[in-house]
């Protein structure tokens, strides 16, 4: 295997922010390709924003607690996880919200929808992963 993938192998192991991007692009894809489709079949931007963003904050919340955060996510089963998830949700309908809006602005200022949903997804992008890395996932004090 190439030495330079080895490298970006290892840096991305043992760097939470590398793991996120990751599988935010991941999460992005499906969001993006369900935000098109129904685009493609007429529905409104912004509720094709809202189903896309949804469909790609469950794909993200899979991702991020199984390889993102999977040290710091609480046991199966006890009030810790359900607050993480509960948390974790929030977040994702803060990020909804900023999407909705700024799509639905964009859209009526005449801005091409795929162009609001990017500048969209970067302004939601930093919002969740400070809330996530900080609050949410927030490491556990050192003993």
């Amino acid at each position: 295997m190439d030495n330079g993938v080895l490298t970006f192998a290892n840096r991305l192991r043992g760097n939470i922010f590398l793991r996120y991007v990751v599988v935010s692009v991941g999460a992005l894809a499906t969001d993006m390709a369900v935000f098109l489709a129904l685009l493609e079949l007429g529905l409104f931007s912004m509720a094709a924003s809202a189903v896309g963003y949804s469909v790609g904050i469950l794909t993200h919340w899979f991702l991020s607690s199984r390889t993102v955060f999977q040290d710091r996510v609480s046991e199966k089963g006890t009030a810790a996880r359900t607050q993480q998830k509960a948390m974790f949700l929030a977040s994702a309908l803060l990020g909804l919200l900023m999407t909705v809006a700024i799509v639905g602005t964009g859209a009526a200022l005449g801005i091409d929808p795929r162009l609001a949903k990017i500048i969209a997804i970067i302004i939601s992008f930093l919002l969740t992963y400070a809330l996530r890395n900080i609050v949410i996932f927030r490491q556990a004090p050192s003993v």
